[in-house]
C-alpha cells in the first residue's frame, strides 16, 4: 500500500512492514482497534473497510453499542481488554468472543461457572503484571504457573498471554519477557502492543496487537 489515505490503512501498512522485517506473515498478526469511549459512529467506518476485531474496556459500555452493530456485521469479533470484575463474567461471556484480562483464581472460577452455564468456551489470555506494577492488574510472573494450571482444570480455553508495558519505559524488554514465557509454557498467543509501540511488538512476537488512538484518534 503506497499511500495509504485512512488511518486503518496505515496501521496496516505499517503491520506489514513490521512483519517484512520480522519475516513474519501480516496474516499472523491481529488487529484488535480499540473502541473503547468511540460511539458507532466512529466504528463504522472501519467496518466499511473491512475492519472485524474490536477490543472495548467495559462490558456495560460494549452492552450499550455493539448489540445492533454486530447484527448488521455478524463477522465482528469482540474483544474485551480491560479488567473485569468477577461479578460481570456471565456477561462478559455471553459478550465477547475473546477475554484478554484474565488475572487471578477468582477470575478463572467465576469464568468457569459462566461458561458451563452459557454453554460457551470462550478464549482467554492470561493477562501478566510484566513490570511489577502494584497499581496494574495482572497475575505476578511468579504466581503465571499456578494460574495457567487453574484455567486448564477448569476448562477454560487459554489463547495465550497479554500484557501492558510499564508507561514511559522501553518496551520491548517486556515485550521480549512476555514472548519469552509464552514459549516456556508452550502458548501460540500473545497480546501485546498499543499504538505507540505495536511495531516493535510484531518485531517480538505480538499475534494481537491493541491499537486506539492511531485509528480514532485522542479520545476528548
Amino acid at each position: 500500500m503506497e499511500n495509504p489515505e485512512t488511518p486503518l490503512e496505515q496501521v496496516r501498512a505499517n503491520i506489514a512492514k513490521a512483519c517484512k522485517v520480522a519475516r513474519r506473515k501480516p496474516d499472523d498478526v491481529t488487529l484488535v482497534a480499540v473502541s473503547k469511549t468511540h460511539p458507532a459512529g466512529a466504528i463504522e467506518p472501519l467496518l466499511r473497510q473491512g475492519q472485524r476485531a474490536f477490543g472495548e474496556n467495559r462490558v456495560q459500555e460494549a452492552q450499550g453499542k455493539w448489540p445492533a452493530l454486530r447484527e448488521a456485521n455478524p463477522a465482528v469479533q469482540l474483544h474485551l481488554i480491560g479488567q473485569l470484575q468477577s461479578n460481570k463474567a456471565d456477561e462478559a461471556v455471553a459478550l465477547f468472543d475473546v477475554i484478554h484480562s484474565l488475572d487471578r483464581s477468582s477470575l478463572v472460577k467465576a469464568l468457569a461457572r459462566a461458561m458451563d452455564k452459557a454453554d460457551k468456551r470462550v478464549s482467554c489470555f492470561v493477562q501478566v503484571n510484566i513490570g511489577s506494577e502494584e497499581q496494574k492488574g495482572g497475575c505476578p510472573i511468579g504466581e503465571l504457573p499456578q494460574l495457567l494450571k487453574q484455567a486448564g482444570e477448569a476448562d477454560i480455553p487459554v489463547a495465550g498471554l497479554m500484557c501492558i508495558p510499564p508507561l514511559e519505559i522501553e518496551p520491548a524488554p517486556f515485550f521480549a519477557l512476555l514472548d519469552k514465557l509464552a514459549r516456556d509454557h508452550g502458548l501460540d498467543g500473545r497480546s501485546m502492543g498499543m499504538s505507540g509501540d505495536y511495531e516493535t511488538a510484531i518485531m517480538l512476537g505480538a499475534t494481537h496487537v491493541r491499537v486506539g488512538t492511531a485509528l480514532f484518534g485522542t479520545r476528548t
